[in-house]
């Protein structure tokens, strides 16, 4: 009988044995950011859907490297056009970075890693225009650049377009904040409409002109004084006290009373002499509705000389630290100050917001002041100031030895002296 010889299962083993998994490396790498540089081009990174592959040649005869072009648009230097040219072939691969597939919605940022293995270093750089080219095949010829056209192509939107659409879901989905700011910004950006354009020009030549308001206005701006009414029969009417204080400014002008509520003292060095001679007045009054004007009259005649004196050589460390509220600020700023940038006011603005002060103090003193006091906080003569006080159409009476002005009424200015053309 014969024999036969059995395989044992090591035998199996080691016909079929089996494949031994390759082990993965690790390798510590030291990782270099090249930032964008505006000289120098980023490389450009493309993709053929068409299935073309530049690594295989088309013709084993031919060694001729595919041709690569870059366009760049002289206006805009982001768009750009990337251009591959197979060998001996007719058709070109283009894709550019601001049509197409690159024009869709883009919600991440490429870049571009080398690792080197002999210097363990990782480079990453970014990618030109941060876009991924679509080679697309096209007939080649003599040049291969795409013209842009002329007129947005489809999928772009034009500027108003996107605005139109953004002010649309503002109106439907936005807060009440939000749609006021729309419709104010969509108002400063309106063009001219033709036929509005001549509504209005229709509308002027229907306009009655008041040529006696328009002499008044001249006047007062000639005469460089605050508003006034020539026909009035009382000083209260003369120069009325809501035409220099406006009705919001009231609020604002509550520190001196606030001070004698709380029972302290009016000090000279954040207060006018004018003022601070003058306080007890307020304490005398009985009437609250007086006792609070005279108050505010007394703020803001405060607020106006220590505004000049912070425009003043003589008299800026006065009022260096001297508060005047923000509303009142930028009243007197767009009334006497020509220049935002001039630490100094014009002559004549400085002339009109005298005219102010001296109106007010008028006021204050029921229409009898000592300007003496008061040519001490403007920093000027007497004299000088009376010259002021009569281009308001005030008079001088002598009152226990003292000079008063005073202002009767119906106004009666001065003439004006006009300067003779050589």
């Amino acid at each position: 009988m014969e024999e036969e010889e059995l395989e044992t299962p090591s035998q199996t083993l080691n016909q079929n044995p089996t494949k031994k998994r390759k082990k993965k490396k690790h390798v510590n790498v030291k990782v270099e950011v090249i930032h964008d540089h505006p000289e120098k081009t980023p490389p450009l990174v493309g993709y053929f859907p068409s299935g073309f592959d530049p690594n295989q040649p088309q013709d084993h005869k031919s060694e001729t490297p595919h041709t690569v072009r870059v366009f760049r648009n002289k206006a805009r230097a982001n768009r750009l056009q990337l251009v591959v040219s197979p060998n001996d072939s007719k058709v070109d691969f283009v894709g550019t970075s601001y049509s197409g597939e690159a024009a869709s919605a883009q919600v991440c940022t490429y870049a571009l890693g080398v690792l080197d293995k002999e210097t363990q270093t990782l480079k990453i750089v970014p990618i030109a225009s941060n876009k991924i080219f679509r080679l697309e095949p096209r007939v080649g010829g003599s040049d291969a650049s795409i013209d842009e056209p002329s007129s947005v192509s489809k999928g772009e939107q034009t500027a108003e377009d996107k605005a139109g659409r953004i002010r649309n879901l503002t109106n439907l989905y936005g807060t009440k904040k939000s749609i006021t700011q729309a419709k104010k910004l969509q108002a400063l950006n309106q063009k001219d409409d033709p036929r509005s354009q001549q509504d209005l020009d229709r509308k002027l030549k229907e306009v009655v002109i008041n040529k006696e308001a328009l002499e008044s206005t001249s006047a007062h701006n000639s005469r460089n004084i605050p508003p006034y009414n020539d026909t009035a029969t009382t000083p209260q009417e003369a120069y009325p006290l809501n035409k220099i204080i406006f009705k919001g400014e009231w609020d604002y002008l509550f520190d001196i009373l606030e001070l004698l509520q709380a029972g302290a003292k009016v000090e000279e060095s954040a207060y006018s002499r004018f003022v601070c001679n003058r306080i007890h007045k307020l304490e005398e009054l009985e009437d609250e509705q007086e006792k609070t004007t005279l108050g505010c009259i007394f703020s803001y005649i405060n607020h106006l000389v220590k505004y000049k004196d912070q425009y003043s050589m003589d008299g800026a460390s006065s009022a260096k630290h001297h508060k005047i509220p923000g509303i009142l600020n930028q009243k007197f700023s767009s009334m006497f100050t020509l220049d935002s940038d001039s630490k100094r006011l014009p002559e004549e603005r400085k002339d009109l917001l005298i005219s102010y002060v001296l109106v007010l103090t008028l006021y204050a003193d029921d229409f009898r002041t000592d300007p003496s006091d008061m040519a001490k906080d403007l920093k000027m003569s007497a004299l000088l100031l009376r010259k002021h006080f009569g281009h308001l159409g005030c008079k001088f009476v002598s009152q226990n030895k003292a000079t008063m002005a005073t202002l009767p009424v119906p106004l009666n200015f001065p003439k004006l002296r006009q300067k003779r053309r050589r």
